[in-house]
Formats: structure tokens, sequence, C-alpha cells
């Protein structure tokens, strides 16, 4: 049967025009930062032991954005939560840089997708607050503070507190806190998730802005297909019960992005493809439906 981008007349995800071809062939030839190698995370139930991930695998390199997507339950939040030490590893190892993590630490920033700064303390003193702890001076720390408020365009209100901003601006300034300890990896946990669509694109434009002024390498968790075709370089596919990577597909759509992409051949023969990893058509879903009515029925 005629698969969807035929019928489409689109061409296959696999073609990349020669200005994507050689970006993704140079960003292979930068450092990994990120190894993940036969990642295990299991957890106890009433009914014994579940796995959730089985034997997760990538590289993530220098200045990359790759994004993580995948059907609930596949585990793609906890991935990135033991990437930043926040959930144990039942098995496998995480390497940053060529060496195993067991704690958080400086070098991975995290954005989450429920607001977490303190309500108690302005937008300064909330960026300032990781600066302080590690051991900057009050003066040193104000000033890198509004350096990064700066870069996220919110120096003006810097002496605002968090309920006083809208949404999308709580989190611009939860990414200036995460960045101005200059982590080499941002792990973003779905963070626009909660965003309405105008802010949600708006922010998507801020981050790649971001991205692109800075040496930072993004891991970033969504269920969005549309946000995962448009701010990454990769996007690593997962598979759900357990978690397995199905496949790390190339996004050959031209940089810099834009969302007059959006309708363009190459943005939609990926996004596509994106969804016929995630969700099995029907007729796939007819064959699986059929092997479980016969297991349950003794037939077979």
């Amino acid at each position: 049967m005629m698969d969807v981008p035929n019928k489409l007349n689109l061409p296959s995800y696999k073609e990349q025009a020669p200005d994507v071809k050689a970006r993704l062939d140079e960003l292979k030839q930068q450092p990994v930062v990120i190894e993940v190698e036969k990642l295990v995370k299991e957890f106890p139930t009433e009914e014994g032991v579940r796995r959730i991930l089985d034997q997760v695998s990538f590289n993530v390199h220098k200045r990359e954005f790759m994004s993580i997507i995948g059907p609930s339950g596949c585990g793609k939040s906890t991935v990135i939560r033991m990437m930043a030490c926040l959930e144990d590893i039942t098995d496998g190892v995480i390497l940053v840089d060529g060496s195993p993590v067991s704690e958080p630490g400086a070098d991975r920033g995290m954005v989450f997708q429920k607001y977490t700064l303190f309500p108690w303390l302005t937008v300064m003193k909330n960026v300032m607050f990781g600066l302080e702890i590690s051991g900057k001076s009050k003066f040193d720390a104000e000033r890198e503070a509004l350096q990064w408020l700066d870069i996220v365009g919110l120096e003006p209100y810097a002496d605002l507190y968090p309920a006083q901003l809208s949404g999308g601006m709580q989190q611009r300034v939860a990414i200036a806190r995460a960045l101005a300890n200059k982590p080499k990896v941002l792990l973003m946990d779905e963070p626009f998730g909660a965003l309405d669509a105008q802010t949600r694109a708006k922010m998507q434009a801020y981050l790649l802005q971001i991205w692109e002024k800075i040496d930072i390498t993004i891991i970033f968790i969504t269920h969005d297909l549309d946000e995962a075709v448009y701010l990454s370089d990769r996007v690593l596919v997962l598979e759900a019960n357990p978690g397995r990577v199905r496949e790390l597909v190339e996004i050959p759509v031209s940089h810099p992005r834009s969302p007059d992409q959006f309708l363009s051949p190459e943005f939609l023969t990926t996004k596509i493809h994106l969804e016929e990893l995630i969700h099995p058509s029907a007729e796939e879903s007819q064959d699986e439906f059929e092997v479980v009515k016969m297991a349950a029925t003794g037939v077979g």
C-alpha cells in the first residue's frame, strides 16, 4: 500500500538538501557531549518489577538540539530526569564529556514544564540565586544575571516578582536561571507544554534565538511533533512498554528556521514519518488487536 508522503507527492524524509546535509555532517563531527549507554530503568510494583526503559543508547553532539518524543509511557521524561540525576539509574550509564554522572551538577541545567521560580524573589534574584550559591559575589552575580535577562529579553522586568509575569515570561526567567551557571547541556522537560498556542510559538522562537547566540547543547522533551521538527537537528523516537529507541531521525529542514517552513514539503514529510512511528496505522492496530483477541480466546 502506498505510504502517506507518496500519496501527497512529498519527498522522503531522508532526502536532504546540500546545505542540510553539510550542516548535519558538520554536527556529527563535533565532540560527543552526552553519551547514553544501555540505559535501564525499573520500578517496583505490586505485581513485580516494571521496566520503564530497556537498553536505551544514543549520543548527543556539542551544539546539537535534540528532541525526544514518543507515545505515553515511553519514558522520555524519565530519560531526561536521569540525565539530571533526579532519578536513579537501574542499569547502564550516562556520561558527560566522557565522565559518568552520579549527582546533579552545574554542567547540566534543567527547565521543567511547571514554573519553578521562587515566588518570594524578584526576577533578578531568581537568576542570581544559583550564581551566588556557586560562590560569586553579589556584584558579579547581579552583573551576570542582567546579561542573561538581556539575552532572554527581560531586563526591563528585573525587579518584578514571578506572579507579576505571564507564563511565557516566567519560563524565560527559568531558562535564564538555568543558563546563568553556564552549563554544557540544557535539559528541557516539556517546558512549553502549559502555555497557550500563541505564547508557545513565541517561546519556540525565543529558544532558537538563544541557542544560536550561545554555546549550548539542548535536549528537549516534547509531545508536539511540529515543535520537535521546528526546533531540532535530530529527533530521538522512543517506543513504549518498555521504552526503547525506535529511530533517530535527522531533520531535513534548512536553517535558520522560521514558521513559514511548517508547510514546506520537508517539514510535512518528516512530521508524517514521526506520526507513523509514534502512532501505528489503523491496519497495524487491527493486526495487533487480532493477535490479542486470538491469545485471549486460546486461538493460534
